[in-house]
């Protein structure tokens, strides 16, 4: 059995991706970018990207991402490692970068 409180096995289990309510009052449902590239390092990064979803929920109307959350020695394995990430950890993920895009100046 798949534990699904993980977002790899929540996406698994459930066969979409799991949806939040952020502290922004808005639901943001999560994908995992990874980076074309290795960094100085040798490391692939894995970012969560953050889509939001309209006050009705039908379409999308926005987003926010993390800076890069997990890392692996190939694409695949800093992808493993992102969804290997918790649920909570993920949630707290989003309202962190919530939190520092609230603190950007508006060009």
């Amino acid at each position: 059995m798949t534990d699904d409180t993980t977002l790899g096995g929540y996406l698994v289990v459930h066969k979409r991706p799991p949806a939040f309510g952020a502290a922004d009052g808005r639901a943001y449902s999560v994908a995992v970018f990874v980076s074309e590239a290795p960094d100085a390092t040798d490391r692939y990064g894995a970012a969560l990207l953050f889509v939001r979803w309209s006050e009705a929920g039908d379409v999308p109307d926005g987003h926010v991402e993390t800076d890069y959350v997990a890392f692996g020695t190939s694409p695949a394995d800093a992808e493993r490692a992102a969804h290997a990430l918790s649920l909570h950890d993920v949630k707290s993920h989003l309202d962190r970068a919530i939190h520092a895009r609230q603190l950007e100046p508006d060009w």
